[in-house]
């Protein structure tokens, strides 16, 4: 009865805020790229030559960065959840690592954007360039400053890790920054192949 009980009090995880959080930016993604399609539908040829722009190879590394920072922060929370009561500052240390790597991959991404967005900008391309330009710059700065929060939520979670803070009892703080990384990964899943590919 009591292992039925905690499985209910365990999801769904993290706390109830961060879903709010997770609803409201997933409905204003979704809008804009929404706005997107339908601005490309009304003028294919000149999305698809200002796409050629766009270095692919960069966002596809951003992906994979992405990616793998995500596993990162599965791995850390997992470590917490699945640690024994006489090995949580293990699991803690363990877990701090994992994130630590996680952070680092995450910085590797807004260095990599940087760098693209430099390139843009010193081919004299910005926000009143064009529609696609408008769209490209904007989800992908509103992104970047996703990425830049999250950053400070793992840095902070890890912070926690480094005092014990966190057990299989008390994994909701871990468990609320994991989420809203996986979503700056799902979003930016999403947008990679729609600014950058779709044709």
């Amino acid at each position: 009865m009591s292992k039925i009980v905690h499985l209910k009090e365990s999801y769904p995880p993290g706390d109830f805020a961060i879903w709010i959080v997770i609803y409201i930016e997933l409905l204003t993604f979704g809008l804009m790229f929404l706005g997107y399609a339908f601005s490309r539908r009304a003028d294919i040829e000149l999305f698809n030559a200002s796409q050629s722009v766009l270095n692919q190879a960069s966002g596809f590394v951003d992906t994979l960065i992405l990616i793998t920072s995500s596993y990162f922060v599965v791995k850390a929370l997992n470590t917490v959840k699945n640690a024994r009561i006489e090995n949580i500052q293990a699991s803690n240390e363990s877990a701090s690592r994992w994130l630590l790597a996680a952070i680092l991959f995450g910085i590797m991404f807004l260095i990599n954007k940087l760098l693209e967005f430099s390139d843009i900008f010193s081919q004299g391309i910005n926000l009143s360039t064009n529609t696609f330009f408008m769209f490209y710059l904007l989800l992908t700065m509103f992104h970047f400053m996703h990425v830049v929060l999250g950053v400070v939520i793992l840095f902070n979670i890890r912070k926690r890790t480094k005092i014990g803070c966190y057990s299989e009892q008390n994994c909701r703080g871990i468990e609320s920054g994991a989420l809203y990384w996986h979503l700056v990964d799902l979003l930016w899943i999403i947008l990679f192949p729609l600014v950058y590919i779709l044709r």
